[in-house]
């Protein structure tokens, strides 16, 4: 461009020095004043423009930079709950996985408890029936050889024997015995082959054998008491082992139940996070591409505005120059010559010819056309001035005043460009502090908004953990007074079964001693059945009283363990909540000193605004409220300037 402009002008020089009748000085410097008012408002221009796209570099930076930092923190949260979810769901694993081998554990000792139950109760069924059989063989024996006994008859005699050689082949009796039941059978064959009196021998052997098989029987049915109450305590045992493997089984079920439902929650949760992980990531990595691109673009915009504002500034600087030398010392005397070479040849002119006073009237006409046209005193002024003054005063007036318009559109310019400079600079520097001033407002509103509802959080925080505490004591308290109540009711359902236990042996022996004596024999069906309402009475009360034990103690379990889940939670959930409320109250501290740090930017920035606005209006008397626009002053003095040669050119014509 500046070699453009200086080849222009080397051309317009040529022209006027080919000896134009109108100097083409002012002209040229008309011309080159309008490239210097041209380039001067394209700079300008663009450093509106620049100043533009340089606040949106900032803001977009300062936006996308805060987009970044939450979305490393999101990246960070949802990694520390990712890893939380992971280390959820293997201990959870673990957890059903011991749940599992428990249950399958529990059920083996179920069904192994159950086949060792039926066994045990096999072996006491046959060794009672071998026990009741042996002291029935015992009682009848020792009917029969009481009967023998006072009797004299053979037979009967015969009966007792046959009797007691029957005891032999009973499992329970005794070798002592045994060896007793064969000599006493030996010495009665012997007494009866030597001829002794039969009934002398047979009464004095069986007295012995009398007492020994009472004896033996005694022993039998006291030793079937024991087997009948080991009998008893061995099924209330297995009840209660039964039970509570039951209870445990059903809570082991239950328990695998929520832990299965508590890690498929922590699976879902866990691909939440992750897809919100990746999803975060990928914004992250596209807003910091982003970041570092519009950096780069604004660096390469800045360089770029820089080297064109340079290169403005050498162009206006070189057209500034060739006015100066146009208007300086060594163009301006050679144009002086010009009106006076115009003057001797009006001289001449007037001298040979009559027309003059008719061009003077053409142009005073002229003038007045176009001061009535344009609205223009300069114009008025002159065609009155051409019209009263000699002919060749006003062509050098007209000279004068095409100069000093010139000079003044000259001088306006200068000054136009110097407003538009100001107006724009303080433009974009109270545009500037105006968003500064709305945006720290906004960003105060905000932190003010977020300081309150930190404030807010931490209380409640603060409440659902003194809440938690109160819980917890509460808690414990009822834990321990349904212990101590489970404690002494599984103690007196205990001394309860032991008590029915004895009654009952008491009482089978008493039922089992009068079933045998002969004074009953009369009230027989009367016996047999208040024992047996009597004894099923008190076994429906020993199995209620093993059920309450059983239930007491399975209930025992169940509340222990919810009581040891409510405190793991509660100790879990408390110290969540310590940590949120020391996060919260560490980043309140951090929004309350930014706070502070705004609100001094708002003071500094509302006072540069304030400024801005002074200057602004201080500018707007001589650059905006001038009344007429700049535009309508140039192109007023353009046709002014271009009326007056054309004055020139009539007078000129017709004087030549």
């Amino acid at each position: 461009m500046l070699a453009s402009m200086k080849k222009h002008l080397v051309l317009l020089l040529a022209v006027g020095a080919a000896g134009s009748v109108v100097t083409p000085v002012s002209k040229v410097i008309t011309m080159l004043t309008g490239m210097c008012e041209k380039g001067k408002k394209e700079k300008q221009e663009e450093q509106v423009w620049f100043a533009g796209e340089k606040q949106f570099c900032a803001d977009a930076v300062v936006e996308k930079d805060r987009s970044i930092e939450k979305a490393k923190e999101a990246v960070e949260l949802l990694t520390a709950d990712i890893t939380k979810f992971e280390a959820d769901i293997a201990l959870l694993g673990k957890q059903v996985a011991k749940l599992d081998v428990d249950t399958m554990t529990w059920e083996g000792d179920k069904a192994a408890a159950t086949k060792v139950r039926g066994i045990e109760n096999a072996d006491y069924q046959a060794t009672h029936k071998e026990y009741s059989e042996s002291i029935d063989a015992i009682a009848r024996a020792v009917k029969m050889l009481k009967a023998g006994k006072k009797s004299a008859h053979k037979e009967q005699a015969s009966d007792s024997l046959a009797q007691v050689e029957a005891l032999k082949g009973f499992k329970g009796i005794p070798a002592d015995a045994v060896r007793t039941i064969d000599a006493f059978l030996s010495t009665t064959q012997t007494a009866e082959v030597e001829g002794a009196p039969e009934a002398n021998a047979y009464e004095f052997q069986s007295s012995g054998v009398i007492d020994m098989l009472e004896k033996l029987g005694d022993k039998f049915s006291d030793e079937r008491n024991g087997k009948e109450k080991q009998e008893s305590n061995s099924k209330h045992a297995h009840q209660m082992l039964i039970q509570n493997l039951v209870a445990q089984l059903k809570q082991s079920k239950a328990d695998r139940g929520q832990k299965v439902q508590a890690k498929s929650k922590a699976l879902a949760s866990m691909a939440d996070s992750k897809g919100n992980l990746q999803d975060t990531q990928s914004t992250l990595q596209e807003d910091t591409t982003y970041v570092s691109h519009l950096r780069t673009d604004c660096r390469i915009k800045a360089s770029e505005f820089e080297s064109r504002q340079q290169l403005r500034s050498e162009e206006i600087t070189a057209v500034e120059k060739a006015i100066e030398i146009l208007n300086g010392g060594v163009v301006k005397p050679a144009e002086k010559h010009l009106p006076q070479l115009m003057q001797m040849k009006t001289a001449f002119t007037q001298l040979r010819s009559s027309s003059v006073n008719l061009a003077q009237e053409r142009a005073t006409m002229y003038l007045q056309e176009q001061a009535k046209q344009l609205n223009s005193r300069v114009l008025s002024a002159m065609a009155n001035r051409l019209q009263d003054d000699p002919f060749g005063k006003v062509k050098n007036m007209i000279k004068d005043l095409i100069v000093r318009l010139l000079e003044a559109a000259s001088g306006e310019a200068s000054h136009k460009g110097w407003c538009d400079k100001e107006l724009a600079e303080n433009k974009l520097t109270r545009t500037s502090k105006t968003q500064a001033v709305e945006m720290l407002t906004a960003e105060l509103d905000q932190l003010d908004s977020s300081v309150s509802d930190l404030s807010n959080e931490i209380t409640q925080l603060n409440a659902a953990v003194a809440d938690l505490d109160k819980s917890v004591s509460k808690k414990t308290a009822m834990r321990h007074e349904e212990k101590a109540a489970a404690t002494a009711t599984i103690e007196d359902a205990q001394n309860a079964q032991t008590a029915v236990a004895q009654a009952l042996v008491v009482l089978k022996e008493f039922f089992a001693k009068a079933a045998e004596s002969a004074s009953l024999v009369q009230t027989a069906s009367v016996t047999v059945n208040s024992q047996s309402g009597v004894i099923a009475m008190l076994e429906v009360v020993e199995s209620d009283f093993a059920r309450l034990e059983s239930e007491t103690s399975a209930g025992e379990v169940a509340s222990q363990k919810s009581y040891d889940t409510f405190m793991t939670e509660s100790k879990v959930d408390k110290a969540k909540k310590n940590v949120m409320v020391k996060h919260k109250v560490a980043k309140k501290q951090a929004q309350e000193l930014a706070h502070n740090e705004k609100a001094a930017d708002l003071v500094g920035t509302q006072k540069e605004l304030t400024a801005s606005l002074s200057v602004y209006d201080k500018l707007k008397p001589s650059c905006i409220d001038a009344g007429v626009s700049y535009e309508e002053r140039v192109a007023r003095r353009k046709e002014e300037i271009q009326s007056l040669q054309e004055a020139m050119k009539i007078l000129n014509a017709d004087s030549a």
